[in-house]
């Protein structure tokens, strides 16, 4: 989008000039080396084929829009292969004459938004260059490629190669419109590598996209809204700010019914649908200034019908200059004024790799500074402010020096919080609720971290608290010069989870990751021996993000465990264990809860020896009566459940201690939910705690 000025660069205090992750050195995704790829394969004359996202249907996942019998019929073909079954003549290109939003257009997979995103990133010539190398061509290529993309908090080089996904002859998805230019198809592979497949790019936000295009601010408006609430005004000005800023700017149409379909209206405009914002103007129109606003779909074709359309008499009415803005051509782009804009479209997304686009003050030099963090069940992940465990939550103490005061309300700090998602398929992302706290810290304050007593003494920065499931959290805040402590939580203690905060600052601020413990609390009793061997036991087997799978449960439980007569603990049975105390529902298990495994396991395996009278490793219907009744005396049952039980958790006549722990722990969650749920001996339950009580379980 032609802006009317540029921002000044933000200084990035996260990274030194080269290091990894940097603009200028990203790193390797899946450890792959472009250059060293490249090479291997120019020098052995041989094509390049990504082994880590391969050119079959593993890549290209279910497609909604195709049906079984469609998805056998695709088939993958390098560029050359493709434009010779076309019957085309011409050679390949990368790109030719610089990248355009009009060089492409929608194929098969919904990923509008990811192609409106492209639309508004073709106006920024230099991130365009940075997202998507421009040296590169099929002339001695080896049949590899690369793109640049930011994933939470560095910048990644994603190598691909260049096959391609076709279905009758044709690409199943973004297309070149010139025919024999492939940046656009073989950019959307990389990105459909990054997210897991091509299915994996079905349906999402523009600001998404815009977000791994260059790292920076995202600010959305729901468009309704603010029309109803009078803002007009306000909503021209953040347009008008983010055209100077050379921000880039989607928008999105709502579904219709509750069906995500991309259904055309009569106005022409698309249900469910991502768009770009590609230009605003002010224009004469009999006397009266009226505002423009400039769309693209990314289809490349239908456009809107209505006013300020292509083919609108309004046009002739207006001056030469003005009249020059529209042109006739069914390119997918069209105008509209704003107040029709805000009438047929629901959402707006600006996103910027500078917070300058918030208050239009293009000379301001901002500063950013990311942190990676991390919530630990037990540790680090303390939950809300209702929750006195909320004080273990990561904490950052920042000095503010200066602020405008020249201006009402100067936005002087924003704050952006990210969760990193843990599963690597974009579809199989499960995120918590988030939020971040904002407090004012007195001055005189110790240094250090603060207790849950004095965090409840301090003044919010803000009325209400809020958690959202959203991908990306972005606050912007107007602080007066002094300390504040920023702390970002789930919204429930005991999840699990990695996250990126960045703080963006109009002035020089000094910003602190608190560690230690709360500074008005005693010094904390010595970890006792036996815990402290619980927790390196743990450590041994957890994973990076410290959590047990089925897997490593079982070899942590089988290494640790003598087995006997008996052959360990199975997968099925691990599995088991992680559901009964999966408190967090994040099907994996945490410290916190192994604790509590490991102590109920040593409890039944205790009763299990004492019951075990002739020593022989296992229980006879006599012994496992016993057994129970030792472990649970409040439990009576009869000698029919006993055998049915027996038989339920044994291989042979008598019940082995693997399957007398698992009997045990089964038995004393289903104890637990009839006490927690019955009235009168009788139990109640919605069918969805009865489904998840029966099937995870």
């Amino acid at each position: 989008m032609p802006g009317s000025g540029s921002c000044t660069s933000i200084i990035n205090l996260r990274f030194q000039e080269g290091s990894e992750g940097s603009p200028s050195n990203p790193a390797k995704f899946k450890n792959q080396d472009f250059a060293q790829l490249k090479d291997n394969h120019l020098r052995r004359g041989r094509q390049f084929v990504d082994r880590t996202f391969p050119p079959d249907s593993s890549s290209l996942g279910d497609l909604p829009e195709l049906s079984s019998r469609q998805e056998a019929q695709v088939k993958w073909l390098r560029p050359a292969e493709i434009l010779k079954l076309q019957n085309n003549s011409n050679e390949a290109i990368f790109c030719t004459k610089g990248a355009s939003r009009f060089d492409f257009g929608q194929g098969a997979v919904g990923n509008c938004w990811f192609l409106a995103a492209i639309s508004s990133l073709t106006f920024r010539k230099a991130l365009m260059v940075q997202v998507v190398p421009m040296d590169q061509n099929f002339n001695n290529h080896a049949g590899i490629f690369h793109f640049r993309f930011w994933r939470y908090g560095k910048w990644v080089d994603v190598v691909i190669d260049d096959y391609l996904p076709v279905m009758n002859n044709q690409l199943l998805s973004v297309r070149s419109k010139n025919g024999n230019e492939f940046w656009a198809p073989l950019m959307e592979k990389a990105y459909a590598k990054v997210c897991g497949s091509y299915t994996d790019m079905n349906a999402g936000l523009p600001s998404e996209a815009c977000k791994d295009f260059c790292g920076g601010v995202n600010v959305d408006y729901k468009l309704q809204e603010v029309h109803s609430a009078g803002h007009d005004d306000k909503l021209w000005s953040s347009l008008s700010n983010a055209s100077s800023c050379n921000s880039m700017i989607c928008c999105g149409t709502a579904q219709k019914g509750g069906v995500l379909v991309n259904t055309v209206s009569n106005s022409g405009i698309v249900d469910a649908h991502a768009y770009s914002v590609t230009a605003v103007t002010e224009i004469n129109y009999r006397g009266s200034k009226v505002r423009l606003v400039r769309l693209f779909n990314p289809w490349g074709r239908k456009e809107w019908t209505g006013n300020w359309s292509d083919k609108s008499d309004m046009w002739q009415r207006v001056s030469p200059n003005d009249r020059a803005k529209c042109e006739d051509r069914d390119d997918g782009e069209f105008w509209m004024e704003l107040e029709e804009f805000c009438r047929h479209f629901s959402m707006l997304f600006i996103c910027c790799e500078n917070p300058n686009f918030i208050d239009g003050d293009v000379n301001c030099q901002w500063q950013s500074q990311t942190y990676d963090g991390k919530w630990t069940a037990g540790r680090s992940a303390g939950g809300s402010l209702s929750n006195r465990s909320f004080e273990t939550n990561p904490q950052y103490r920042m000095k503010v020096n200066i602020i405008d005061k020249s201006e009402k309300e100067d936005k002087n700090i924003v704050l952006t919080l990210m969760q990193k998602p843990r599963q690597e398929n974009r579809k199989r992302q499960s995120t918590y609720p988030i939020g971040i706290s904002v407090f004012k810290i007195p001055p005189g304050t110790k240094s250090g971290r603060l207790s849950i007593n004095q965090l409840y003494q301090l003044q919010r920065q803000k009325d209400t608290q809020m958690y959202t499931y959203a991908r990306e959290l972005v606050e912007m805040h107007s602080m007066e010069p002094g300390e504040y402590l920023i702390v970002p939580s789930t919204m429930d203690p005991y999840q699990s989870a990695d996250f990126i905060l960045t703080i963006f600052s109009k002035t020089d601020a000094q910003i602190t990751h608190i560690h230690g413990v709360p500074t008005d609390n005693k010094k904390p009793e010595e970890e006792s021996s036996d815990n402290k061997a619980l927790r390196d036991l743990f450590n041994r087997y957890a994973d990076q993000f410290g959590e047990l799978k089925d897997r490593q449960l079982r070899m942590l439980l089988n290494d640790n465990f003598p087995h006997g007569t008996w052959n360990g603990f199975g997968y099925d049975t691990c599995s088991s264990m992680i559901a009964m105390f999966d408190v967090d529902k994040k099907m994996t298990m945490t410290l916190v809860e192994f604790t509590s495994l490991w102590k109920k396991i040593n409890e039944y395996k205790q009763h299990f020896h004492r019951a075990d009278v002739n020593k022989n490793g296992s229980l006879t219907d006599t012994e496992l009566n016993v057994a129970i009744d030792a472990a649970e005396p409040e439990i009576d049952l009869n000698s029919g459940m006993v055998r049915l039980m027996t038989f339920r958790y044994s291989s042979f006549e008598a019940t082995t201690m693997e399957g007398f722990i698992s009997l045990m722990l089964r038995l004393g969650k289903t104890t637990s939910t009839f006490k927690d749920k019955s009235t009168d001996g009788v139990i109640n339950l919605s069918w969805e705690e009865w489904t998840e009580f029966s099937m995870y379980n």
